[in-house]
């Protein structure tokens, strides 16, 4: 087995890791309709710029969720890779 067999590939590892962050964005939405009032809001208004209670407001926060999500996994793999955490024995 080669190191290319093992070596993680960028573009699966951010569409996995994009798709994931916008599902528990959605996920965050839900308990936020369910328990009211906790101060779940403060997090929103500091990692999603342009986040708001309107339905403009909940795309915009999804589009940065997907986009959180695929930029980490064009980053992290390449590194992860360099490294050799895959490598076999």
């Amino acid at each position: 087995m080669n190191r290319n067999d093992t070596a993680l590939q960028p573009v699966p590892l951010a569409l996995s890791l994009g798709t994931f962050l916008l599902i528990a964005y959605f996920a965050c939405l839900v308990l936020a309709l369910v328990v009211t009032d906790r101060g779940l809001h403060q997090p929103w208004l500091q990692f999603f710029p342009g986040f708001a209670w309107t339905p403009l407001g909940i795309l915009i926060g999804a589009a940065e969720s997907f986009a959180y999500g695929f930029v980490s996994g064009l980053v992290f793999a390449p590194i992860a890779n360099f490294f050799g955490v895959f490598r076999s024995a």
